[in-house]
């Protein structure tokens, strides 16, 4: 992906993550085979409606239910699955292809364990993502989800609890939810399970956003850590858009820059480079217009 002029800066960590990359990789994989197997995907493989349209029109198939995929190969979305998910495709005879992100895969590993020694598990996250599902799915459901920190309070009382975090979630998120957690219990365990590449994205899209004029975060809109780069780069008062393509870039944005400043450019874990690069050729068109 190219820099930008120097009129258009771009983060130093943004876009494809590991997880994401290793994903798309192994759905291509797939896809690419010398099969007779139809190829189907539990769900978008990524919240990035460009790629998922990709893999549609190589005819990766996306289903609802695992009894959809009979006959073919399934495809685990890089988000993760409950274990049942798994264990229903085996039972019907299904083959797998599980992409889940070895983070996320940690996330199950650790809730479990904290389940097994006796914690009250909190999972610090988004009660409807996807990821939660799939951590809660690997625990039976014992957990308490926890959003934010207001939503300690709503919990029933604990003594001893155990705390994992949805990948994508930000620092202060997790630690604000922490500090609520220590007044109501007696003994807490944190396992850090924060994503290391999504907390250096979030970083070096703060650091940029505090140098520039006017911010621009490419992602799905139903991406939940594009909208964490995006509330991150607003809250340091800098203009902030989020944005999924090129087409979405309005010039009125940069209309009343000066000829020093620079617009800055961040992206999402699962936004692909290509998608970045035609919004970067975008904003320099509406900065230095001919």
């Amino acid at each position: 992906m190219r820099e930008g002029t120097g009129r258009v800066k771009v983060a130093e960590a943004a876009g494809f993550c590991f997880g994401v990359q290793r994903a798309l990789e192994m759905a291509l994989e797939k896809a690419r085979a010398e099969s007779r197997k139809p190829v189907y995907a539990l769900g978008p493989l990524i919240h990035n409606n460009q790629v998922v349209g990709q893999l549609e029109d190589m005819g990766v198939r996306v289903v609802k239910s695992v009894s959809e995929a009979l006959g073919g190969v399934l495809i685990i979305r890089a988000h993760g699955v409950p274990e049942s998910i798994i264990k229903e495709a085996e039972a019907l005879g299904i083959e797998v292809a599980d992409t889940t992100c070895p983070f996320v895969k940690r996330v199950h590993e650790r809730a479990r364990e904290l389940r097994a020694e006796g914690y009250d598990l909190v999972i610090v996250g988004e009660r409807d993502h996807p990821e939660v599902a799939g951590i809660m799915g690997w625990v039976d459901g014992q957990a308490h989800i926890v959003e934010r920190p207001e939503d300690v309070a709503k919990l029933p009382p604990l003594r001893r609890v155990g705390i994992v975090a949805q990948t994508t979630q930000t620092e202060d998120n997790l630690a604000d939810c922490v500090r609520e957690l220590l007044s109501r219990c007696r003994e807490i365990r944190i396992c850090n399970t924060l994503c290391d590449a999504t907390v250096q994205r979030q970083s070096a899209a703060a650091e940029l956003a505090r140098k520039v004029a006017v911010m621009v975060v490419v992602g799905g809109y139903h991406s939940g850590n594009t909208r964490r780069l995006a509330e991150i780069c607003s809250a340091t008062g800098t203009p902030t858009y989020h944005i999924e393509t090129a087409r979405d870039v309005n010039p009125d944005w940069f209309r009343d820059l000066a000829p020093s400043d620079i617009a800055g450019v961040t992206a999402g874990a699962s936004t692909p480079d290509w998608t970045t690069q035609e919004v970067i050729e975008a904003i320099e068109r509406a900065v230095s217009p001919a």
